[in-house]
């Protein structure tokens, strides 16, 4: 009724078939994942920072970019955010920089990477007090 199927399959299902193409471990996908999570709340970061000198996010920003250098293997590429109105986005910008790090803290938790997991917890703090001042800020304007 079916003819059988008469070329090799392109997914490899059967264990110890070596494939032609390289694999990664699971560890190596979480560290890629971990990697790209600080590395965006970087981005984040370096962006909050160009609206003016900020002792905490100037710690934090290192401080992701030796996570990021120890996951990666080799520093991060960073942008230097011209100095601009970013006060008009900076709510935006914390809610953006929590839910980065909130990724960030799934997979440290998942591959056990504490140092990571700490770091992404601080942020998420950071980032959730500095969105309700903003939020405070914007409320008290309005009356």
């Amino acid at each position: 009724m079916y003819e059988p199927i008469r070329s090799k399959s392109v997914h490899s299902t059967m264990a110890g078939t070596p494939s032609d193409f390289p694999h990664r471990s699971r560890e190596e996908e979480l560290d890629l994942q971990l990697a790209g999570h600080l590395a965006a709340l970087l981005a984040v970061t370096d962006e909050l920072r160009a609206s003016g000198p900020c002792a905490d996010l100037d710690q934090a920003a290192e401080r992701l970019a030796e996570q990021v250098t120890r996951l990666r293997g080799r520093a991060p590429l960073r942008a230097s955010a011209p100095p601009g109105d970013v006060a008009g986005q900076a709510a935006a910008l914390h809610r953006r920089a929590h839910a980065l790090a909130g990724r960030a803290l799934v997979v440290a938790a998942s591959r056990a990477d504490t140092a990571a997991a700490i770091l992404a917890a601080e942020r998420m703090d950071a980032h959730a007090a500095a969105g309700r001042d903003d939020h405070q800020k914007l409320s008290g304007a309005a009356h």
